[in-house]
């Protein structure tokens, strides 16, 4: 029942003003932040919107529904968008769309030999090149005349979900050296310092990642951005 419900939402009319209408979108982001920036273009567009913050939960979604287009985060908690993309342009029938996003613009290549179909870098694109990235791979008769849109439309990090990623991050950093995954939690703040306009958290998470893994610069490291997170958790609870 799920996939003729998609099936009939599919044969809806696109418009200029909601060029996206009658697809549905599986975004696979496991932050907050950057899977509200994506819902809410999505939802501007016209398109339906469901949401995984894992593998595992993409996984689930995908034994349900088809969707049209599938927009995969690279770093995920439990292992790496590269594997899903890989798996979902390898399905028959494929899905149609099949985009990579991640704070880390070296990881296009990687994307791209995974097979997807374009690779959008964080912080994301304004709404109207972000509706062009996903059109122009559809087929000509679904792509509608697009409208501008201005850029003040764009929508803004929710402070509520920020407080939630950073308190996330918080956990991953403050947990016993040998439980946590240093790289996945650099690549996620990441992704939350260049949605978030945030160029020291996210310089920061960059000179995490580029540590050897496990030395003692990583540790130290670690512990600078850990207080970093502490910091903008602070003023996060005073904003809101």
């Amino acid at each position: 029942m799920p996939h003729m419900v998609d099936e009939f939402v599919f044969a809806a009319r696109p418009t200029a003003e909601r060029p996206l209408l009658g697809q549905t979108v599986l975004v696979v982001e496991d932050s907050r932040v950057a899977g509200e920036a994506v819902r809410l273009m999505c939802l501007r567009s016209g398109a339906r919107v469901r949401r995984a913050d894992s593998l595992r939960a993409a996984g689930r979604h995908l034994t349900t529904y088809r969707p049209s287009v599938a927009l995969v985060d690279l770093g995920l908690p439990d292992g790496s968008g590269l594997e899903l993309i890989g798996e979902l342009a390898q399905r028959r029938p494929r899905v149609p769309v099949l985009l990579a996003m991640s704070g880390a613009p070296e990881a296009e290549a990687a994307a791209m030999s995974a097979g997807a179909d374009a690779f959008l870098a964080k912080p994301l694109m304004p709404l109207p090149l972000f509706q062009r990235t996903i059109l122009t791979q559809l087929p000509a008769e679904q792509r509608p005349p697009l409208r501008p849109v201005a850029v003040e439309d764009q929508p803004a990090p929710d402070p509520l979900a920020l407080r939630d990623d950073l308190a996330l991050a918080a956990d991953v950093l403050n947990a016993p050296s040998e439980g946590r995954n240093l790289r996945y939690v650099g690549g996620f703040l990441l992704g939350i310092g260049r949605c978030a306009d945030d160029a020291e958290l996210g310089d920061a998470a960059l000179r995490l990642i580029r540590a050897e893994e496990e030395s003692a610069e990583a540790r130290q490291r670690a512990e600078t951005l850990a207080a970093m997170v502490q910091d903008r958790l602070a003023q996060t609870r005073v904003a809101i």
